[in-house]
């Protein structure tokens, strides 16, 4: 063990960070030693589970603040005696959290595990799922200041902090930096690409909440439609939906195994008002019940996405063979956009949190706003107010990546296409922007749909593990990601290979073969090839 490094552990060790527009105003650093945990790989995104083992590493945490917006900011960085890699992984955050909390945690024990030197920041809001305590200064008034930290800021001054932190405490630079991050983690690293060019080298972003200002105002649809149909469906109604449109279009790619991996030729296929009248047993209504028209119209609006009073979709609708209810045990207890509670026979909606917070506290900004009785069209002036208010802000849509390009950084985005929060189609749609501006988009983005994976994790569908090491090979030595290793659950609980293919490739099924529990017998192909031996759908 490095003696000079265990009595480096000290404030006096670090030089302060200089950080244009802020004022350091603490530095305090402990030595925590012997220190085990287990990580499992559902919180490490793209990077498989891993055992911390007796780790010794100096804590250190920074409190700063932007002079004249009365905020305090912590950021916190760990730093491994032994075995540094001489690499730097910050982590992100997730919901109305940009970091410091049990998720942010988990993947920087797993950054120590792999010998990195890692940090997270609060951005000055604490660790609580609940923009409450923040969001307003008074009614009607938006505390700015910390949105904007959330948005962007605190994300450079993080990065310019751990790099000095690291300078003080090992002599040197960290050779190469990386962002890891999904959902809001995933925002952060695009924002990062885009705002930030020269923070990371390479950046993983997972489910990234790109289009926030759209994607918030969606979370509420589906909870609104309920609201403007004055009927609320119990939640086996829209699992027995969600179960048929699996049966109809797992056998889409030419495979049985519970997935959806078509959405747009399912989309074509099923429809949910084919299932109005059949018979299901359900739990909460002590017994079976007939499936309404209700429950029909609202997967259909969930799946459909946000529309105008006049019928125009104006953000997209998560996908067939999501989780619409947080019923399934595979979705890890996230919550379901159309989720209801009901009790004695009656059924009320379940809104979630991060979608009425957003609308309530910072478009309409009044805590005490009432949903329960808005029109179409007020609502859908609503989600368009979200854009006009706050998109040059918090969005992280900006297609233009070529000063990321240009200074050589690498970025690998992934979405599940199973995600019950955020629909991947807003994730496509960024990167065929980006393809638009840049036309060498393959020399520094790749971008990966994972058939049945959901928000970040859980579905039949394991993460994408594989992905971070390919993208510090790419960054390191210039080998550029092609396919990738996936885990599914089969339909008899066991484990099958497969390979995720880049983005618009999908992954094809030999069926000469044989087997598609096994990833040789998959390979990548652009969705317009027909090849006898390979069953790759064109829609």
């Amino acid at each position: 063990m490095s003696i000079s490094l265990l009595e480096a552990c000290s404030p006096v060790t670090f030089s302060t960070p200089s950080v244009f527009g802020a004022e350091i105003l603490s530095i305090n650093a402990s030595l925590v030693e012997n220190y085990s945990i287990s990580v499992p790989e559902v919180y490490r995104y793209t990077q498989p589970s891993t055992e911390l083992r007796n780790a010794t590493f100096c804590n250190i945490t920074v409190s700063y603040t932007h002079p004249g917006q009365n905020d305090n900011v912590i950021v916190e960085a760990w730093l491994p005696v032994d075995g540094w890699n001489g690499r730097f992984q910050a982590v992100g955050g997730g919901g109305w959290v940009a970091g410091r909390f049990f998720l942010s945690y988990s993947a920087m024990y797993g950054a120590l595990a792999d010998g990195y030197a890692t940090i997270t920041t609060d951005a000055g809001l604490g660790s609580a799922f609940d923009a409450s305590p923040w969001a307003l200064l008074s009614p009607g008034n938006v505390n700015l200041h910390l949105l904007q930290n959330l948005a962007s800021v605190s994300l450079n001054d993080e990065a310019i902090i751990g790099k000095s932190l690291i300078k003080s405490f090992y002599g040197r630079d960290p050779e190469f930096s990386y962002w890891n991050g999904c959902s809001q983690g995933g925002r952060q690293g695009l924002m990062l690409a885009q705002r930030y060019p020269t923070a990371y080298d390479g950046i993983a972003a997972g489910a990234p909440a790109i289009h926030w200002t759209e994607i918030f105002p969606y979370l509420q649809w589906p909870q609104q439609f309920m609201n403007m149909l004055g009927a609320y469906p119990h939640g086996c109604e829209l699992d027995a939906i969600t179960a048929a449109a699996v049966s109809a279009c797992d056998g889409l790619d030419g495979v049985a195994d519970g997935i959806i991996a078509e959405i747009d030729a399912c989309l074509a296929r099923f429809d949910p008002f084919s299932l109005v009248g059949a018979i299901v047993n359900c739990t909460e209504a002590g017994g079976e019940v007939s499936i309404t028209t209700v429950a029909a119209a609202a997967v259909n609006a969930t799946w459909n996405g946000i529309t105008t009073a006049d019928g125009k979709r104006t953000w997209y609708g998560i996908n067939p063979g999501a989780d619409l209810t947080g019923n399934d045990p595979a979705s890890y207890g996230q919550p379901g956009l159309a989720a209801t509670n009901c009790i004695a026979g009656t059924c009320v909606g379940a809104p979630n949190v991060f979608g009425s917070q957003w609308l309530q506290l910072f478009v309409a900004r009044d805590p005490d706003f009432d949903f329960s009785n808005l029109s179409h069209a007020e609502f859908a002036r609503l989600a368009h107010l979200s854009g006009q208010m706050y998109r040059s802000l918090i969005n992280s849509d900006d297609p233009d990546l070529s000063s990321f390009r240009d200074v050589g950084g690498k970025l690998i985005t992934f979405h599940g296409l199973a995600d019950n929060i955020i629909p991947p189609k807003g994730t496509e749609q960024y990167y065929n922007a980006v393809a638009s501006v840049l036309p060498d988009i393959d020399d520094f983005y790749r971008h990966y749909e994972v058939p049945g994976l959901g928000h970040c994790f859980g579905g039949r569908s394991r993460q994408p593990t594989g992905l971070f090491e390919q993208l510090r090979a790419w960054v390191e030595n210039g080998t550029a990601p092609g396919e990738s290793p996936v885990q599914i659950m089969s339909l008899d609980g066991g484990i099958q290979s497969h390979i995720l293919c880049p983005y618009p490739q999908k992954a094809g099924f030999d069926m000469d073969c044989g087997n598609s529990s096994l990833a040789d017998c998959w390979s990548c192909h652009n969705p317009s090839q027909t090849l006898a031996r390979y069953f790759v759908v064109a829609v």
